[in-house]
């Protein structure tokens, strides 16, 4: 039986000295100076009025009943469940129950809001000009290179994340380029900025854009909470609930017979 054809390509040992190991070192450092900048730019938070913090925390409640519903007891679940459901339908958890059914405020006319979207804006600017000039400085300096080969065996279906920027059709898929070196760290540097920062750090740009999508941050300035109160009610009117403990005694007995 014939072996397979194994690819090899005499790989200058210096590339690793000279475009490796600096896009590396300068993403790490990258990341560190992403998280002090993002700490000095960021505003202390003002006090939210009690009214505000009840209505966030309603809907993210409402939330958390719907995916960990299964949990709980029948019992349980029905009496939160028309807990909730009577008091989003209600208005009961909004912060201005006589701005029901108003239009939202201006944004713009509300120093909070236009404080959490200078916020939010300055975070932007702090994750995407670094990007952009790393992105840049690659292009111009090590568009093409070949720089290491991955120790296991991958599918075809990986080529396009790991050789960007090398246009040969016939190139082992384990080959990665310097381009593509860069998008792996990019995403893949998470656990070393824990270590050097901590577990509670601003160094990760997915890490950050992940965290506004919480249930917290549907409450926006664009977004009318009496209209997410009512989605909320009707998701949770619909949900189907099956306690995971339920004939937990023949399964076990089932089991163990």
């Amino acid at each position: 039986m014939a072996q397979p054809l194994v690819q090899t390509i005499h790989r200058d040992p210096a590339l690793f000295y000279w475009i490796l190991l600096p896009i590396t070192v300068v993403m790490i450092l990258t990341g560190v100076l992403r998280h002090y900048a993002t700490v000095l730019l960021q505003s202390t938070p003002k006090k939210q009025p009690l009214p505000k913090i009840r209505e966030n925390r309603s809907l993210m409640q409402g939330v958390n009943l719907r995916t960990n519903a299964n949990h709980i007891s029948s019992t349980s679940f029905q009496a939160r469940k028309s807990y909730l459901v009577s008091g989003f339908k209600s208005g009961a958890f909004l912060a201005d129950p006589e701005a029901r059914g108003k239009p939202p405020a201006n944004p713009m006319s509300d120093p909070a809001m236009m404080e959490g979207m200078m916020s939010m804006m300055k975070g932007n600017v702090a994750m995407m000009v670094p990007q952009t000039l790393i992105m840049g400085w690659i292009n111009a300096f090590f568009s093409g290179y070949v720089i290491m080969k991955l120790p296991f065996p991958l599918t075809p279906q990986f080529k396009a994340m790991l050789q960007s920027g090398v246009g040969t059709r016939d190139l082992d898929v384990r080959w990665v380029s310097s381009l593509s070196w860069y998008f792996l760290t990019l995403f893949g540097l998470q656990p070393v900025y824990n270590l050097i920062l901590g577990n509670d750090n601003s160094a990760n740009q997915v890490a950050a854009q992940m965290a506004q999508m919480n249930p917290g941050a549907a409450m926006g300035p664009n977004n009318d909470p009496d209209k997410l109160f009512l989605s909320e009610a009707e998701n949770l009117e619909v949900i189907e609930h099956d306690y995971i403990l339920n004939g937990i005694e023949e399964r076990l007995l089932a089991s163990l017979g």
